[in-house]
């Protein structure tokens, strides 16, 4: 349920909304249990989602690090292969 809480700071390109986003909905996914709330819970779910993507921005937007920015492209295909090892057993 978690696939998308992916480590969002120090990035080159830096993270998009989307992607904070993303995480974000898997966030309270996960919190309140819900895949997809019902109508009486949909107001509260995407205003929670609204709420912890600000969040988020302001965080990863606000901290700093001496360290040069990750390569994307680099991690994505460090993940590619270690789902390859982790599916062909």
């Amino acid at each position: 349920m978690c696939r998308n809480i992916r480590t969002l700071f120090n990035f080159e390109p830096p993270a998009t909304d989307d992607e904070v986003r993303a995480a974000s909905l898997q966030f309270v996914r996960k919190l309140s249990g819900f895949t997809k709330p019902s109508q009486a819970n949909e107001e509260a779910f995407e205003r929670a989602v609204d709420e912890v993507a600000a969040i988020a921005r302001r965080l990863v937007d606000s901290l700093v690090t001496n360290a040069p920015p990750h390569d994307r492209e680099v991690w994505a295909a460090k993940a590619k292969a270690r789902a390859a090892e982790r599916y062909a057993r």
